[in-house]
């Protein structure tokens, strides 16, 4: 599927604008949405660059491969599971045919094998901007208690579950309610044995062992999103209040909002671990205003064309530390700016479809 080319290569202020292919993962935006249209939509926005987008999916069915105007092409990607040698050999491929630029990943799964092949992809040309391995397994969920208390942030207290027979002990430790989370994704508030049980077989058979028994922490929950330079600077900052909350806990609709006091613990975030790259803060603050952080995610989150929308182009800065430019730190943007989420139906046909799923490009 071949989008228009651009009809004006030229920034603002008349200069020709360098002409960029970027690689991005995360399109399947459905209920549960990956950042990769957001981080599209943000990319094309940019009066910095003229960028050429190709799409990298998993499914054929990802629908962010069909909407017109995006990728220039789409190609599909082996799982993570495959390991580093298949996604080098396929990645090469691609970039044999396109001769990429960047390389934009949107998904938590993904980056253990990317981080690890970064260093190659670089001396092929290929530029990525990520944390390092250590960086992304301290902020796992799986440590997010200890990551708390080694560089003073407020962390619930949690637990590992790799039986339900478990659960028990940490409903006695932790109280009722109690957080299950998946390894990767997915959430459920138990308010019972028998939905902690319930929760515990659901995620388990999606997400494996362990699983992550949390304490809960009432209040209102919040949103940060931000870009580290890895070097203890943050690049932006943008906060936004959920407005509405899907079943899955994800926010079907946000507005920025100012707090000094969340722009310096995103900014405290970013300097204590030398964070480089997209992230996500994912705040609850409690009545009294303690901010607890409740996860990081090591990526840029699906609802981040709001930054773009609000006047910090999280994407397109990061576009600018891939290639060495100067990237000042953003530190204003509008508050107020809302998004809200909606739902369509996307026509395409099916020899689009068939094409995707069986040779593994479009």
């Amino acid at each position: 599927m071949t989008s228009p080319a651009p009809t004006s290569p030229t920034s603002e202020a008349g200069a020709a604008r360098p002409r960029l292919t970027v690689a991005v993962t995360g399109l399947n935006a459905v209920d549960s949405p990956g950042p990769g249209v957001a981080v599209a939509r943000a990319l094309l926005e940019s009066p910095d660059f003229d960028v050429r987008l190709i799409g990298l999916c998993y499914e054929a069915l990802e629908p962010g491969i069909y909407l017109p105007g995006l990728f220039a092409k789409t190609y599909q990607l082996p799982y993570p599971s495959a390991g580093t040698e298949a996604l080098l050999a396929r990645l090469e491929e691609i970039h044999a045919q396109e001769q990429l630029d960047v390389l934009i990943p949107n998904f938590d799964a993904e980056l253990y094998n990317l981080i690890r092949l970064a260093p190659q992809l670089l001396r092929r040309g290929l530029r990525t901007v990520l944390p390092t391995l250590a960086q992304l397994e301290a902020r796992d969920k799986l440590n997010l208690a200890a990551f708390g208390a080694s560089h003073g942030l407020h962390v619930p207290a949690d637990c590992r579950l790799h039986h339900p027979d478990e659960l028990p002990a940490a409903a006695g430790q932790l109280g009722w309610p109690l957080v299950l989370k998946g390894r990767f994704y997915d959430a459920t508030v138990a308010y019972t044995q028998a939905q902690a049980e319930q929760a515990f077989q659901q995620l388990s058979a999606r997400w494996g062992v362990p699983l992550i028994a949390q304490q809960f922490v009432a209040g209102q929950e919040i949103n940060i999103a931000g870009l580290g330079d890895g070097r203890g600077q943050a690049l932006s900052v943008v906060p936004m209040r959920k407005l509405y909350i899907t079943d899955k806990g994800k926010a079907w609709a946000g507005i920025t909002i100012h707090d000094e006091a969340l722009l310096a613990l995103a900014r405290r975030f970013v300097e204590r671990t030398q964070w480089r790259g997209g992230f996500e803060l994912e705040i609850m603050r409690t009545p009294a205003g303690d901010l607890f952080i409740m996860e990081i995610n090591p990526r840029f989150p699906a609802w981040i064309y709001l930054t773009a929308a609000a006047g910090q182009n999280q994407p397109a800065q990061l576009l600018r530390l891939a290639l060495g430019l100067e990237t000042p730190p953003l530190t204003e943007y509008a508050v107020g700016k809302m998004f809200i989420r909606y739902a369509w139906d996307l026509i395409t046909d099916h020899t689009e479809f068939q094409q995707m799923a069986a040779g593994g490009e479009l």
